[in-house]
């Protein structure tokens, strides 16, 4: 990773403003046998070859081939000094220390290329206006001031003070005392080291100098405040500088890249093509610099999109520029960071066809991209070619094998490749601690590298030339420049004599720094101490006067020529495109270029293309074709691809127009030409055009060269236009030119994309002899998905045939063809024939197997296979290992996933990514929330972090097991960690607050989730609609309804069920009639559960005669009928207290053949147990036990000795469905305890816990938790259940065991059963005895107890004194409870709770407790007291406008200063 983002900092634009000069063009990449230099960059230019010193040097055992520091260590980052409080004092004694240097980054930044101009001398006035001379220093010429070497100290002092100012101080106290002369370029740099700390004292400066008359601002002190702004993040300010700067102080495309760069470093690419507008409306041509910004805040802005890298270069190239190293580096670095391998590789096509020579630097990228991309074995592929290539790995390219290793885990191997590194003589001489302390220092790995440096001088092993070659070299790319110049009068000092290296190390180091002076002066040293400069060295310095001083550069360029150094063509291309204004130098370039190198005027004409020099190439080549020179083919397809990428296609037109004009013949050529020109520039459309319009006209002269058909298919298989390369193709062989063995293979890997595998095996056979194998692993993979595995296995035998031993490619192919069907036997027997007769099986082999059985399904034989495997020597890899995890995952094994887990963390297998998804996603869906939370942070203490899928399925996990709380939480750090929310992340949401009973957040959250276009399931929208309907919100329900109709969701028949149960439940009982039309309207039939549905409404709304007509309508219809219907008339009758009517319905229903069962039962049970009168209620049990259940009214009469029939019944009811024992036990205990027969009520509910109707857990005093969950109980039930439950919890409080925990929860729930909301009832029950329960303020259905306070309650009230639940002697004649609004009440508490609630609303437990008790003359006296309070306390607010008195924490201090 370290090397990926090295790449992306040295290559992508620096958002400050490197200093150009206005006349500056982009360099290309120069190139030689022994030398990889950008020259766009010169500090990459400097020890290419850096242990091959001069020849008296001895020769090292590794070496390394183009290898510079910038290669090997591109993100290498020196730490930036904190600035020195310390004031520097002045003037400064010889002997000071040394002093910091405020760089100008403008000039050096890391991240453009590092161009140097002159440092401008604009206004020099050396006095300051209107001051006296008197007691200050004296002035020095103007000459002298240029000259004087201590403008650092000047600069540093006055950065000292202006640093050191106070708040209240002004900058103008200190310019105004002028202790110091400075000139304009001074100030530049002062005003670039104090904005380094102090943006706003830099901005200070600038606005004091532009008040000063004798001042006048240059382009370069805009450049540097537009950066010192940029970098501060302060864009209003450098757009309001920018846009009032003095007409002609912006006329420099210096300034326009600043302020590009100011855009770019916060990605904002709209304003950067405005920048780029402007400057091209005003004149100026963008350059090579500005492009790359362009580029960068591109990137920075937007993800790497499709073909967007070869836009972009393009765009360049229509620019009138040619893309350099540094430009592809920069795509090649966007895409490592998107781990975007197609657009990589495109790239790298597209840099090598237009001849740019990749670096190091490039395979290095390169092979990030496929670390990145979890393409191992292609990284190490690559790693293993460079040494073909002609290079040598280095740090870098080790770091991004290991990289490439570390992804995918394999411990092993990153241990193995550092030993080959030990072993290759690291860390044993000077050069591997110098390899190794710059990998180090690139990681950032400041301590190791500071360790290793120690090691290497406690070893004995002394500096060479070498290592303060690589150490002055390292500290001019971090702009540490002083420091690099100090190390190499280190050098000097210890006798060790500086090689050519050091010295082009320095000169880079000084020209990335803008230091030309310096950066002549150390090339003058060089050349005095008898070194003389070899064709980099000069090209250093070359590149450093092309910058700066145009004759300076012809004049190193002359005596480079005099010294025997013949330039190669990116040398000429460099200096035709620096010097591209100035015509004799042109000029001159190419006579030298005729007579020294001897090129012939196609190539000069190329050259000169490549050096933006149009006119003159085209001059050149009608030159030579006017003097009756033949048209070479391949100079002119050059030339063309040169105007094509440069975007110059008129001229590219133009000049095929006089070809056909002049030369004779050319006709075929240049329409060919043409062809291959519009595939090169990806004008695909325009080439096909081209091409059948030659083929239309002249279908009888025109036929086309090989190459061109085979740039055509190329194109179209590129553009994936496969009828289009077919169409070539037949046309290429009707014409009789036999296709190549490249066009057949590309138009047979187009045939298997599509799907015809038998076509294109019919092309490669049509070949003479194909030899590439990845046309046949392509063959087999499309014979296997099209599942004609004998064909598959018919290509595999003629390789066979072919070739003594198949490559491994192809048994894998079969392998994965066979595996994909589930064919493990044959997949086994190919794996076996790999054993016998070679080549042996890979991971992908083994992988290959167990996919095989993971498809057929059986996973149990996974480890059998394993077993032989390591018997017969194999090694498990972790991709295997990881093959097997995610099959039990899916099979939802979570014992053998565990097992898996542990054994590869046990092996030393390091998790992955990937790997923690499939764990996590696994845990959440089996509700594991311990480990699920322990995974979670074992991952983050890796170093990885969640992404959404695993924050996904945290929101599920936490919103099925109703943590709400937590649920909200994830959330939160979802929003933290800057990730977008997608649809699975709304849904989860929504369905959760459905759930907390929060509908109201839920539709907002629906709301938004349609703005941002993410559509929700319909799921979500029935959490929706059922949340709502139980709290009755009917308008919302209908809202709803009509948006999923209208969106064209497939609605089915449960949809139109909840709406019916919804309007039931609301009371609004028509409106779930016209439901039921609608759904018969929208062609779904209506069941039996829908009329059920129907005929419930239909009851609830005391229509039991509509729900007799549904039932007769079941009847004429011919249904089967059955209990549940009849219930559902039966209980529609019990509901309006037609009680004769409902027993003469099941006298019908037994009349016509329906036997009774449970839900009759029920029904009966429930309707006697809300009967008011004993002889109402045993009419209706009589009826029952008429119908051969006698079970209830013996309990009521007899109920002692009931408890093996009762035991008996519940055996029968428990296994049946729809909760038939839980419905029958409920309607028992309500009866039960109705009639005061509350100690049977006792033994039966303990009994149906016993038999696992009701939860084990429905109280837990046992397990110190104290807790009880009365959910999904009836009235009844759960009155008896919690007075158990406080009979249990008195005895755990009186003899101190178990202990209780600090606070008690009872959870009520907040539905409603049989019209009986649980928590009311409860909470009704509970205040009148005085309890200290009270309702939870943060979620609905808990009531909480402090645990002191209950216990104290249990001892001391006189409603606890005798919990003990007993029958009452006889069984009244009237019933003792009543539901008044969803309440289950005794009836003689029922006139105390209607008037309580009506007169005063909810009050607290200890006042309703006490109002309950009181006689009721007594209570309306106190009840109209507190009334009449009320409305005193409000009239005295009124009076005195509402004031409060100011209330503060107890026990806590406050300042005086709260109370004001």
């Amino acid at each position: 990773m370290a090397f990926t983002s090295g790449i992306l900092a040295f290559a992508a634009p620096s958002p400050t403003l490197n200093a150009i000069n206005d006349s500056s063009k982009v360099r290309k990449t120069i190139t030689s046998s022994h030398i990889s230099c950008s020259t766009s960059s010169s500090s990459s230019s400097v020890t290419s070859d850096i242990t091959t010193i001069e020849q008296h040097e001895p020769s090292k055992k590794f070496s390394y081939s183009r290898a510079s520091p910038s290669v090997r260590w591109p993100n290498r980052k020196e730490p930036t000094d904190n600035y020195n409080t310390d004031k520097t004092q002045f003037p400064i004694s010889p002997t000071t220390p040394k002093i910091d240097v405020f760089e100008d980054e403008s000039l050096t930044g890391n991240e453009i290329e590092g161009k140097v101009e002159p440092l401008e001398m604009n206004n020099e006035t050396l006095e300051y206006p209107g001051r006296n001379s008197r007691g200050v220093a004296k002035k020095m010429t103007k000459l002298a001031l240029k000259r004087a070497k201590d403008w650092r100290q000047r600069v540093q002092f006055l950065t000292d003070r202006i640093l050191g100012l106070k708040s209240h101080e002004f900058v103008a106290d200190v310019l105004d005392d002028r202790q110091v002369q400075m000139t304009p370029t001074d100030f530049c740099f002062l005003v670039k080291g104090i904005g380094k700390l102090n943006w706003q004292r830099a901005l200070e400066v600038y606005e004091w100098l532009n008040l000063r008359n004798w001042y006048s601002p240059n382009a370069r002190m805009l450049a540097t405040i537009l950066a010192v702004l940029g970098k501060a993040n302060q864009e209003a300010l450098a757009m309001e500088i920018f846009n009032r700067s003095e007409e002609g102080i912006d006329g420099s495309v210096q300034v326009y890249n600043a302020m590009m760069g100011v855009y770019a470093r916060n990605g904002r690419f709209t304003k950067v093509q405005e920048i780029l507008n402007l400057m091209r409306e005003r004149g100026y041509e963008p350059d090579l610099v500005s492009f790359n910004t362009l580029i960068n805040a591109r990137f920075k802005s937007t993800p790497m999109e499709p073909n967007m890298g070869i836009d972009l270069l393009t765009e360049v190239r229509r620019s009138g520029l040619q893309p350099d190293i540094i430009t592809y580096n920069t795509l090649l670095s966007a895409c490592s960071h998107d781990s975007n391998l197609e657009e990589a590789v495109k790239v790298y096509k597209d840099m090598e066809s237009n001849k740019c020579q990749p670096d190091l630097w490039t395979y290095n990228a390169m092979l990030s991209v496929y670390a990145r991309c979890g393409l191992v074995h292609e990284a190490e592929s690559l790693f293993k070619d460079l040494d073909s290539k002609g290079f040598v790995p280095d740090a870098v390219t080790y770091n991004s094998l290991l990289y490439a290793f570390a992804k995918e885990g394999n411990v092993d191997k990153v241990i193995k490749l550092r030993e080959e590194m030990v072993k290759l003589g690291f860390g044993e001489d000077e050069m591997t601690y110098n390899t190794v302390i710059h990998m180090y220092g690139k990681l950032g790995q400041h301590e190791s590298a500071l360790k290793l440096y120690n090691d290497m001088k406690s070893r004995g092993c002394e500096p060479d030339v070498v290592t303060y070659t690589v150490l002055i070299d390292s500290l001019g790319k971090g702009n540490k420049i002083s420091e690099a110049a100090n190390v190499m009068s280190e050098m000097m000092d210890s006798g060790i004599k500086p090689s050519l290296r050091t010295f082009s190390a320095l000169i880079c180091g000084y020209a990335k720094a803008g230091k030309r002076l310096e950066a002549e002066k150390t090339f003058d040293s060089m050349v005095k101490s008898g070194i003389k400069p070899d064709l980099l060295a000069y090209s250093v310095m070359l590149d450093v006067f092309l910058r700066f001083d145009g004759g300076k550069a012809m004049m190193l360029y002359n005596n480079m020529v005099r010294d025997g150094f013949t330039p190669d063509l990116s040398l000429y291309e460099l200096l035709i495109q620096s010097l591209n204004e100035n015509k004799d130098c042109v000029e001159k370039i190419i006579k030298d270029m005729q007579k020294l190198c001897n090129l012939n005027p196609q190539v000069i004409s190329s050259t000169l293309v490549k050096g933006g020099s149009y006119d003159y190439a085209a001059n050149m080549l009608k030159n030579a074709i006017l003097e009756g020179n033949d048209l070479d083919h391949e100079s002119l397809l050059s030339i063309l691809s040169s105007y094509s990428s440069s975007g110059r296609h008129v001229e590219a037109l133009n000049l095929l127009d006089f070809l056909k004009e002049h030369s004779p013949g050319s006709d075929h050529i240049v329409t060919e030409a043409m062809i291959m020109l519009l595939c090169n520039s990806n004008q695909l459309d325009a080439a096909i055009d081209e091409y059948r319009k030659s083929r239309n006209s002249n279908s009888n002269l025109f036929t086309g060269s090989s190459s061109m058909y085979e740039s055509l298919i190329e194109a179209c298989k590129e553009a994936e236009l496969f009828s289009e390369a077919s169409q070539v193709l037949s046309d290429m062989m009707f014409i009789g030119i036999q296709p190549s063995n490249v066009i057949y293979t590309n138009v047979a890997l187009m045939y298997c994309k599509l799907g015809f595998p038998e076509t294109a095996h019919d092309l490669i056979n049509r070949a003479e002899s194909i030899d590439e194998i990845s046309v046949y692993v392509d063959l087999i993979d499309a014979y296997g998905k099209s599942s004609l595995l004998e064909k598959a296995e018919t290509v595999v035998k003629s390789l066979r045939e072919r070739f003594p031993v198949v490559d491994r490619k192809v048994w894998n192919a079969l392998i994965q063809a066979y595996a994909s069907k589930g064919e493990y036997e044959k997949a086994r027997a190919a794996f076996n024939t790999m054993m016998k007769d070679g080549p042996g099986p890979t991971v992908e082999s083994v992988n290959g197997l167990m996919q095989a059985l993971i498809v057929d399904g059986r996973l149990d034989e996974l480890y059998v296979v394993v077993e032989e495997l390591q018997d017969l020597g194999f090694k498990i890899s972790k991709n295997s290992i990881v093959l097997m995890l995610e099959a039990f995952a899916e099979a939802g094994n979570v014992f053998e996933v565990k097992k898996i887990y542990h054994g590869m963390k046990a092996a030393g297998y390091f998790p992955t990514m990937n790997l923690y998804r499939v764990m996590i996603g696994l845990l959440c869906k089996v509700k594991h929330v311990r480990d699920v939370e322990a995974m979670v942070d074992e991952m983050v203490e890796i170093g990885f972090k969640p992404d959404l899928f695993i924050f996904n399925s945290l929101l599920k996990l936490y919103t099925n097991i109703e943590d709400y709380r937590k649920t909200i939480e994830v959330y939160h750090k979802i929003q933290e960690n800057g990730l977008k929310p997608d649809s699975d992340t709304y849904n989860t949401l929504i369905v959760m607050y459905c759930r907390d009973h929060k509908p109201e957040i839920g539709l907002s959250l629906l709301n938004e989730m349609v703005k941002q276009g993410l559509d929700a399931k319909l799921t979500t929208y029935k959490s929706l609609i059922a949340a709502f309907g139980k709290l009755q919100m009917v308008g919302h329900v209908e809202e709803l309804f009509e948006k999923v109709k209208s969106e064209g969701y497939n609605l089915d028949r449960s949809f139109y069920h909840l709406m019916m149960k919804t309007y039931r439940s609301a009371g609004h009982h028509s409106k779930s009639e016209e439901i039921f039309k609608l759904m018969k309207e929208e062609g779904i039939e209506p069941t039996i559960a829908t009329m059920h549905l129907l005929m419930i409404s239909y009851g609830s709304s005391g229509n039991p005669m509509e729900a007799e007509k549904v039932l007769d309508n079941l009847k004429s219809s011919g249904e089967s009928l059955t209990t549940l219907t009849y219930s559902s008339v039966i209980d529609s009758y019990f509901k309006n207290s037609d009680y004769v009517t409902g027993v003469q319905k099941l006298t019908e229903m037994m009349t016509e053949g329906v036997k009774p069962d449970h839900r009759i039962w029920t029904c009966f049970i429930r309707a006697a147990s809300f009967c008011k009168t004993k002889s109402e209620a045993i009419t209706i049990l009589k009826a029952i036990k008429d119908a051969g259940f006698d079970l209830p009214i013996k309990l009521l009469e007899n109920s002692d000795s009931m408890v093996m029939e009762v035991d008996q019944v519940f055996e029968e009811l428990k296994p049946m469905e729809d909760n038939a024992a839980l419905n029958f036990v409920n309607a028992i205990e309500d009866l039960l305890w109705a009639f005061e027969l509350r100690a049977t009520a006792s033994w039966v509910f303990q009994l149906a816990v016993k038999k696992d109707i009701y939860r084990n857990n429905v109280f837990r005093v046992a397990e110190k938790d104290w807790g009880a969950d009365f959910r999904k109980l009836s009235g009844g039930a759960a009155l008896v259940g919690l007075t158990l439950w406080l009979d249990q919890m008195q005895d755990a409080s009186l003899e101190g065991v178990p202990m209780s925990p600090k606070s008690v929860v009872l959870i009520t729930g907040v539905s409603e059963y049989n019209n009986v909301s649980l928590n009311t009832t409860l909470k009704a029950y509970l205040w009148e005895m005085g309890s200290p329960f009270l309702p939870c303020k943060t979620r609905s259905g808990l009531l909480v107890a402090k645990a002191h306070s209950l216990r104290m309650w249990l001892k001391d009230s006189p409603f606890c004194l005798d919990l003990e639940l007993k029958n009452s002697v006889s069984v009244p004649e009237m019933n003792s409870m009543q539901v008044v609004e969803g309440c289950y009440i005794r009836c003689g508490l029922v006139p105390a709770f209607q008037e309580i609630n009506e007169r005063l609303g909810h009050v607290r437990p200890k006042k309703f407790a006490r109002l309950a008790l009181m006689s009721a003359e007594k209570r309306d006296k106190v009840i109209q007291a507190d009334i009449d309070g009320r409305k005193e306390k409000l009239e005295k607010l009124n009076r005195f406008g509402g004031m409060k008195k100011t209330r503060f924490p107890k026990r806590k201090y406050v300042r005086q200063e709260a109370f004001k």
